[in-house]
């Protein structure tokens, strides 16, 4: 299974070579694992990386129950979905972005950004999608009370656990692809800034227990930063497109508002006043003030950081848009006025020579014999 075309053979574990066909190693890993699963001697330690760990089967009113809680062994499970996510990164490069690139001939720094964007914005919207389906099913939307009540929330359901390992897989797989991909060095230091936030976030949420409130914050960061990805896409296919940046902008401050009013809404005050207070460990409660504060701080920190991001950018959209017009006048004004041509009987309009008194000079015609 090749991902790349190859115009060039390289030697054997170089660099280029490692670069250049790391999806087809990565691919063997993962065949390698699933042929596992077909002996009896390998299965059980085969499945560790496929399927989620430490789940916990309970009896209620809608018969069996199954649940799952974290433990060490998800880093296994984790490590496989990174392989699963190398791959789908080169299936969307290949065979979908690739060829839109070869036709709108973008620059090298352009390029970069449109591969950027049309990554992640294959990714949120699949995470976005996939989130506000979980977020329905679970029936964290229409009782916003359960985000914090009955804490911990430490027995997870499949498809929850399952989203957030796919989603540190995601993150954590976005690390080597800046050397796969040959992300130039100046883009670096930005990509790992937002990388490390979400891995930071999402650990958090999921090893402290707060997973519902996770989930809803991501849904809205995941939905705001979409927008913005598909305005940046279309702007690269034609650069008159930018009135999607306006209504990123307007979603961009809401997302921002939102996460703040929802973290002291759930953290401040719904877990402050649960009866459940304590660090346990072994129940996974972690609902102290100092906790409750530095989980606190950090959202906040983060969110005013971005906040003055972003207002750095549209002030200096702002300043080269009026450096623009300033541009444009000047030009206009240099122009020279055109002057009407005349000559002594008088001036040409629309090709026909005028008097100063408005009528046309014209030969008389003689009759003919």
């Amino acid at each position: 299974m090749a991902f790349r075309r190859r115009n060039k053979s390289y030697p054997f574990f170089s660099q280029e070579f490692l670069i250049q066909n790391h999806a087809d190693i990565v691919f063997s890993l993962v065949i390698f694992i699933l042929i596992g699963l077909m002996f009896e001697a390998t299965a059980k330690t085969a499945i560790l990386f496929i399927q989620p760990q430490y789940n916990i089967t309970t009896l209620s009113l809608e018969g069996e129950v199954t649940t799952y809680h974290y433990g060490w062994k998800d880093c296994a499970t984790i490590l496989f979905y990174f392989f699963i996510a190398i791959i789908l990164h080169a299936v969307v490069q290949e065979y979908l972005l690739d060829k839109v690139n070869r036709r709108l001939h973008l620059s090298k720094s352009k390029n970069t950004k449109f591969n950027e964007s049309g990554q992640l914005g294959v990714f949120h919207l699949v995470s976005s999608v996939w989130s506000f389906y979980i977020l329905i099913t679970e029936g964290y939307l229409l009782h916003p009370s359960s985000l914090w009540e009955n804490y911990p929330h430490s027995h997870l359901r499949f498809q929850v656990k399952f989203f957030y390992l796919t989603q540190l897989a995601y993150w954590l797989h976005a690390l080597p692809e800046l050397y796969f991909q040959k992300v130039r060095k100046e883009e670096i230091p930005r990509q790992l800034q937002y990388i490390c936030l979400y891995l930071l976030h999402i650990s958090v949420a999921y090893l402290l227990n707060l997973s519902r409130v996770g989930l809803v914050l991501l849904f809205l960061q995941y939905v705001s930063e979409l927008g913005f990805h598909i305005a940046r896409l279309l702007y690269f296919t034609d650069e008159n497109h930018q009135k999607m940046f306006d209504l990123w902008a307007v979603s961009f401050v809401f997302t921002r508002m939102a996460t703040l009013t929802l973290m002291f809404l759930a953290v401040g005050f719904g877990l402050a006043r649960s009866e459940n207070q304590g660090l346990d460990i072994e129940t996974g409660n972690f609902n102290t003030v100092l906790i409750r504060m530095t989980v606190l701080l950090v959202v906040c920190l983060t969110q005013s950081w971005l906040l003055w991001k972003f207002i750095r950018f549209q002030l200096r959209r702002w300043r080269e848009f009026r450096h623009e017009q300033a541009v444009r006048k000047k030009a206009t004004a240099k122009q020279p006025v055109r002057q009407l041509k005349r000559d002594t009987f008088g001036h040409h309009e629309n090709g026909v020579l005028k008097a100063d008194n408005g009528v046309s000079q014209r030969t008389k015609k003689l009759k003919s014999p």
